[in-house]
């Protein structure tokens, strides 16, 4: 029996597996193993890779901005900075449902999580919106699309996996998701707006200066650690690791001694939850770091290329292959697998048609984050599901508004590479 329809075989057992639920690690795991046995290539190479692949300080911040985002949950801080956004949209028809998408933002700006913006925020809004007349299934999806950006603004969880797995900065990474991260939130407003308009969705109060004063004073906690991530890693003064540590330490602060709305014996329960997280992330990253081995050993990244060449040489016509590709791939995938197995491929192939290797990033992970909102994956919509209780295919359904804005924006990303690179200190 030839190599080539072994591994056809060993590809098709795992894709069983994974269909029936079988975690993905294991199924990367799994392939990486059995190919390894066909191809005669050394195991012990995937021990030691294994252990190299997570040896990086950089993955420190990781962890880090993990625990940052379930700390501002816990501390009432997310609930502060959501007050807030309302007070700035409330006099426009469906303002509740713009706070909730400005509410995901900037709770993104903090925790670098999409499925915790989308928790965070649902949970605290959605009732809300409900309360305001909003429909149901639309108040849902609002929450899981906005978590799109939770990926995007930084800090970014991916981002960290990005720059690491493409040895590109991560300090120039999250400031290249600052403005795409940004305009992905006001085309999904527009959205929001144009629906609320049409459907008559929400109450409308007039504009209250003293109330965005009053939100804004006590929302300054938010505001202060939104400060240290973006300013400290554009300045230049923290890492991102540092910034990570700092804004730890700033949210269990805040937390503790000014809202007071977390203690001590909640501490345990959100250590615990951080590590549940990172330690499903950790071994991703290190697993990939073998089948990226692997992949190159079989020619993956030469066979994609001439497949991508069989539709022409232009850059434009060779970036738009790579964005459907991983779109494509992001409505199987969680972006996780996505990044570790396509960037490697995909990156090489754009950066040699003249795209910059930092804005491809912001490209491809705008594109994979759009996968959270699309069937039959759709994290984002499974977490909006289990938050407000309403079925999958309802929010999957009322998402797709916020999925045109999602492409429109996604496509202008693409079209104005000064958007991901204006930023970023020379």
């Amino acid at each position: 029996m030839s190599d080539g329809l072994l591994i056809m075989l060993v590809s098709l057992g795992v894709s069983v597996l994974f269909l029936i639920g079988t975690p993905i690690f294991l199924v990367i795991g799994l392939w990486v193993v059995g190919v390894s046995f066909v191809i005669d290539f050394t195991l012990a190479n995937i021990g030691v890779t294994l252990f190299e692949g997570l040896n990086f300080f950089g993955l420190l911040s990781l962890p880090l901005f993990i625990l940052t985002g379930d700390l501002i949950a816990a501390g009432g801080i997310a609930k502060r900075l959501a007050d807030f956004a309302h007070a700035l949209t409330s006099w426009m028809r469906g303002g509740l449902g713009l706070a909730t998408l400005g509410s995901c933002g900037m709770f993104a700006a903090i925790s670098g999580s999409n499925s915790a913006t989308t928790a965070t925020i649902g949970g605290i809004m959605h009732p809300e919106l409900e309360k305001d007349g909003y429909n149901s299934n639309f108040a849902a999806a609002t929450a899981a699309a906005g978590g799109t950006v939770g990926i995007i603004i930084p800090p970014s969880i991916i981002f960290i996996v990005y720059g690491f797995v493409m040895n590109l900065s991560i300090s120039d990474l999250f400031v290249a998701g600052i403005l795409p991260g940004l305009l992905m939130v006001v085309f999904m407003q527009i959205a929001c707006w144009w629906m609320c308009r049409r459907n008559n969705w929400g109450t409308v109060t007039p504009f209250n200066l003293k109330r965005v004063a009053r939100t804004a004073v006590r929302a300054y906690m938010g505001f202060g650690a939104i400060f240290i991530v973006i300013f400290g890693i554009y300045s230049g003064i923290f890492s991102p690791t540092e910034a990570a540590a700092i804004t730890v330490a700033f949210c269990l602060f805040a937390g503790l001694l000014l809202t007071r709305e977390l203690n001590w014996r909640k501490l345990p329960d959100i250590l615990l939850r951080s590590g549940q997280l990172t330690g499903m992330l950790a071994p991703m990253i290190a697993i990939s770091i073998v089948m990226q081995q692997i992949l190159a050993l079989l020619g993956a990244a030469e066979a994609v290329s001439n497949f991508i060449a069989w539709f022409g040489s232009e850059p434009v016509v060779v970036l738009m292959i790579c964005m459907l590709i991983v779109v494509a791939a992001g409505c199987i995938l969680e972006t996780l697998p996505v990044t570790v197995i396509f960037a490697p491929i995909l990156a090489p192939i754009a950066v040699a048609h003249g795209v910059d290797p930092v804005h491809f990033s912001v490209i491809f992970l705008v594109g994979a984050a759009i996968g959270f909102v699309t069937p039959p994956f759709g994290l984002n919509l499974y977490v909006a599901s289990g938050v407000t209780g309403i079925t999958y295919l309802k929010i999957a359904k009322a998402c797709l508004p916020y999925l045109l804005a999602l492409f429109s924006s996604w496509a202008l990303i693409a079209a104005m590479p000064w958007m991901s690179l204006a930023l970023i200190p020379n």
